[in-house]
């Protein structure tokens, strides 16, 4: 098993990344066994492999996740960096020994890698989103991800 230090899962966050089409606000998603999904493949700036999951249940539509995933090279797995959960399921921090029920956050840890744990296993409380398309705002806030505008000449001051 690989694991991935604070400073690479850092590093992969941070790294620049485009805003996919028709991500914000969500349109398009499919329905599959009692959620919508949709899933937008991402090459980083340097080049690095990403994914974005959005899956939201049809029943309960505080019942979402957003996912940002990097696609570990010549391993065929997606490493979760970060996952925006909505309120619909309690959680516990098994090493802090805490249990919350609300909006939380989702950040792979190296400690929680190395505890033998899944890599986004930590989480945190958050009032930042409330609903599946604030969570997807927060995602690109806290991602390194870029808007079209923030590339052009006016930003970069390249013509």
């Amino acid at each position: 098993m690989i694991i991935l230090s604070e400073v690479e899962i850092m590093a992969l966050i941070r790294e620049g990344k485009p805003i996919p089409e028709k991500l914000c606000p969500i349109r398009n998603m499919t329905d599959r066994h009692q959620h919508r999904r949709k899933n937008f493949d991402i090459t980083g700036e340097s080049g690095s492999e990403f994914v974005i999951k959005v899956r939201q249940s049809t029943l309960n539509i505080l019942d979402f996740s957003v996912i940002l995933g990097y696609k570990m090279p010549g391993l065929f797995r997606v490493f979760r960096l970060r996952r925006y959960n909505g309120k619909s399921h309690r959680h516990t921090n098994t090493l802090e020994k805490e249990t919350f029920y609300s909006f939380h956050f989702h950040s792979a840890t190296e400690r929680y890698q190395k505890a033998g744990f899944k890599e986004d296993h930590f989480a945190q409380t958050t009032k930042r989103y409330g609903d599946l398309n604030s969570a997807i705002q927060c995602l690109l806030s806290d991602c390194g991800f870029r808007s079209p505008v923030e590339e052009g000449p006016l930003f970069t001051g390249k013509i």
